[in-house]
């Protein structure tokens, strides 16, 4: 693959190593500094990772906005100081209640929507400046505030006497480790959780990624269906297609009023900008829509890197 080239990857990470690590055996395997990722597994977490390359790497806070599906198991009997296998047990093992259809609808229930979720005292999050679990680590006490997160479906099935098998689809910034940590409080027997794979961001799955293992022996070329160039790249918002005048535009920090507009555009909103061979060259903001002119004004955000040959290609 040459360095040259802008887009996406998808990794199926394996239980083990960080995210960060797997993006410096892209970085290698590669030859591209500049790749970034949309979202951290843990290191005992597994699934898929998509990867931002070259150019692209301007497009990490955008893809934030995608859901992302999540399989697993919950262990009950106990809760940890990490929410997850790592952490040390907190109290004494308390039994486990029994767990029938009734009993695991209603917690399917308690937890699907809009929730406020307070993230793991061993997480990334930060207080006054410094990471969370730098101080839990240094053992100091760590207060963070809930955040709101949204469950758009939970399934729960028991997996074993003490174990719940889960599929979960939810919004970005979702901790899993708390969903299993809260449901195990809800009980009254404490829980964690015991293992947890990711299996789709947004439009993408896990199926379609390149192992990384198979990423470190440098596949070349990489599988089409792993690799998404700038014309396959999709946003989680509207996106239209400019014609060469527009775009010269656009690409020279201009805004831009673009005639028979159809679609659900609102003001202060980002907008992918399109060439007409379908490659992104880059995000704008909505200024102002008339749904009965269909006139939209657009503002430019963000130019992607060389865009001159889009515009050429027209």
């Amino acid at each position: 693959m040459s360095p040259s080239r802008h887009g996406l990857l998808l990794v199926d990470k394996p239980a083990g190593p960080t995210s960060h690590e797997i993006v410096k055996t892209a970085r290698r395997a590669l030859s591209e500094r500049r790749i970034g990722h949309t979202g951290t597994l843990d290191p005992a977490a597994t699934g898929l990772l998509v990867l931002c390359v070259g150019a692209a790497t301007r497009l990490q806070q955008y893809m934030l906005g995608w859901r992302k599906t999540y399989v697993g198991e919950i262990r009950l009997g106990f809760a940890t100081t990490t929410y997850d296998t790592e952490g040390e047990m907190i109290g004494e093992p308390a039994p486990v209640p029994a767990l029938d259809a009734g009993r695991l609808a209603a917690l399917e229930a308690r937890f699907s929507g809009e929730l406020l979720q307070v993230p793991p005292a061993y997480s990334a999050k930060k207080v006054a400046g410094r990471k969370a679990y730098d101080m839990a680590r240094a053992g100091e006490q760590v207060q963070l505030e809930p955040t709101a997160v949204t469950i758009y479906e939970l399934t729960l099935t028991l997996a074993h006497l003490d174990r719940l098998a889960f599929r979960v689809v939810c919004s970005s910034g979702t901790y899993v480790r708390s969903l299993a940590h809260d449901l195990g409080q809800l009980l009254g027997c404490g829980g964690h959780l015991a293992m947890l794979r990711r299996t789709t961001i947004g439009p993408w799955d896990i199926a379609d990624a390149v192992t990384a293992e198979a990423l470190a022996n440098r596949p070349e070329p990489l599988s089409e269906r792993a690799w998404l160039d700038l014309a396959a790249v999709t946003l989680p918002f509207s996106d239209v297609t400019l014609n060469p005048t527009a775009l010269a535009h656009f690409t020279h920090g201009q805004e831009i009023a673009i005639r028979e507009a159809d679609g659900d555009f609102v003001p202060g909103q980002p907008i992918g900008i399109r060439a007409r061979n379908r490659i992104l060259v880059g995000v704008g903001t909505v200024v102002a829509y008339s749904p009965r002119a269909r006139m939209l004004n657009v503002a430019p955000h963000i130019v992607l890197a060389e865009v001159e040959a889009a515009r050429q290609s027209c």
